[in-house]
């Protein structure tokens, strides 16, 4: 197993994302087409703290509950799990409101702390930075992070909790092959510099980059991928599979776990949603894969000329 270092900690070189874990809204049935049950998805668990994988990405927006849910009844039996959960800001909500969802999201999950907790997007940094200020000096979160900021809004998350001492340790954005803002911006940079740790959602882009999917092999309808990525956007995506399994062939792999190795060699953690035993397989696999300065590139060149570049209707553009 290979690890990272989160300001004084470590953590495993891949985080293992939980957002198709469970149904109702924002969860695994209306994005993914889903329908994924306890009995599902516990040898996945079981498979992946086997194989040392044990940070696990969720949120209580996630089925509004459930995705954590299910984690919680899953870690009553574990030891070493760490958990990385979020703060939605939306709405007209109350000063209290991250206590109360940090309290709630904890209580689902069976555990006294978030190892890392997020502000799940940018609406009134300034605001919801500062209410995770006495949750991290009473212990209930040990690392604070941000997801879908940009780079001013990172820098101002940052400057608030270092006027109390305590410090930004991770940033979350979408990034991909297919989708690389944050490079663009200089946001990886940037955290680079700083040691903060940058982890990057939608590796995969929800599974249109694993090669399982194709103009005649598509998604389901009437989900969020199904839209996104319908059967003229997968087709643009041709060329750029082929040379993902081209370049995998070299490394035993296949263009799944080359998408994951390509985030990794970029210097990010890539959270990776995982419903079955073989996508932990994979990540062992993607772990281990060291990538070629010409591979990358030859990857980066095949996934501009396709001209796809899918963002979520909850992004804004980085740059």
């Amino acid at each position: 197993m290979k690890y990272v270092k989160l300001k004084n900690d470590k953590i495993p070189s891949i985080a293992l994302g939980t957002w198709s874990w469970g149904t109702g809204a924002n969860g695994g049935d209306t994005v993914f087409g889903n329908q994924l049950t306890e009995e599902d998805l516990k040898p996945v668990y079981d498979a992946a703290m086997a194989a040392g994988f044990n940070l696990w990405d969720t949120a209580a927006v996630y089925g509004m509950g459930a995705s954590e849910t299910i984690l919680g009844k899953f870690i009553k039996e574990s030891h070493e799990v760490l958990i990385s959960t979020k703060f939605t800001p939306r709405g007209e909500l109350p000063d209290h409101a991250v206590e109360d969802m940090l309290s709630q999201s904890l209580t689902r999950l069976g555990v006294d702390h978030a190892d890392i907790y997020w502000i799940h997007n940018p609406n009134d940094v300034e605001r919801w930075t500062a209410k995770l200020i006495p949750l991290m000096k009473s212990g209930k979160i040990k690392h604070a992070g941000v997801s879908n900021h940009n780079l001013e809004e990172i820098k101002l998350a940052s400057s608030i909790l270092e006027k109390e001492g305590l410090q930004l340790s991770a940033v979350q954005n979408h990034y991909s092959l297919l989708y690389r803002s944050s490079e663009e911006a200089g946001i990886i940079d940037y955290c680079n510099q700083h040691g903060i740790v940058f982890f990057s959602y939608m590796v995969l882009e929800q599974g249109a980059l694993t090669g399982a999917y194709s103009s005649k092999n598509p998604f389901k309808a009437g989900t969020r991928r199904g839209e996104a990525f319908n059967a003229d956007v997968l087709a643009k995506l041709d060329q750029l599979i082929e040379v993902m399994n081209t370049i995998g062939s070299k490394h035993d792999a296949d263009p799944a776990e080359i998408a994951i190795a390509w985030s990794i060699a970029k210097g990010t953690v890539p959270i990776i949603g995982v419903t079955k035993p073989k996508h932990i397989e994979g990540a062992v696999a993607a772990s281990n894969i060291e990538l070629t300065e010409a591979e990358i590139k030859e990857l980066e060149t095949a996934a501009k000329a396709t001209g796809v570049e899918i963002r979520g209707g909850w992004e804004k553009s980085m740059v």
